[in-house]
């Protein structure tokens, strides 16, 4: 039971120091060293008014993203049952301008790809559930949305890898549920995000 009981207390404190840097993050952009990280096989760019661009050679995609959460409708979210789709993970909140701004380019990429191998999944970092839900209504969001700021079950599931480290970030996970791109800051226009799950649902960098 003393064993149980603290590695709760671990987890407890390993969220909330994941939120807490996340929310520090908010509303940044930047290189944080990830082609470092990686090495060889990694490429960033950095492109203007689309905050940096960070892919993963196929080669170069070991580990996969896990998670198990439930939606702000109560439905579950499982990386499990999403292999074989291409997944678009999008952290943000309702106060971010930036998170504003993109939230139409999202909106449309993901009406763009509907019907398809592709599942949008908005990860809020910071907000409770009516914040969100009127941020959903006005930008006309219609896909999932996680509420990730008490837990952090999300963000802990990128721990290790290419991780949300400011807000907005975009995360894409290949059909394998492994980290294929991120876009880090907010997406300007939809011709960044449309290549990125394009490349992965036709399967080219997924192989």
């Amino acid at each position: 039971m003393i064993a149980r009981r603290t590695n709760q207390r671990v987890l407890a404190a390993a969220s909330a120091a994941v939120v807490a840097a996340l929310a520090l993050a908010g509303c940044s952009s930047g290189s944080d060293g990830i082609a470092q990280q990686y090495g060889k096989g990694t490429t960033q760019n950095y492109i203007s008014g689309d905050g940096a661009v960070t892919e993963v050679a196929a080669d170069k995609r070991t580990d996969t993203v896990d998670f198990e959460a439930k939606d702000s409708n109560g439905d579950a979210v499982s990386s499990k049952a999403l292999r074989g789709k291409v997944v678009v993970l999008n952290f943000w909140y309702a106060s971010c301008p930036p998170c504003r701004a993109e939230a139409k380019y999202l909106s449309a990429v993901q009406q763009e790809y509907q019907g398809k191998d592709v599942q949008f999944i908005g990860v809020n970092v910071r907000d409770q559930a009516a914040t969100a839900a009127a941020f959903e209504r006005t930008f006309k969001v219609d896909y999932p949305t996680v509420l990730d700021a008490d837990k952090g079950t999300m963000q802990l599931a990128l721990s290790g890898q290419i991780a949300p480290n400011a807000v907005p970030a975009t995360i894409v996970l290949d059909t394998k549920g492994r980290v294929a791109a991120r876009v880090l800051g907010a997406i300007d226009g939809t011709s960044i995000l449309d290549t990125l799950v394009g490349d992965e649902l036709a399967g080219g960098k997924a192989s």
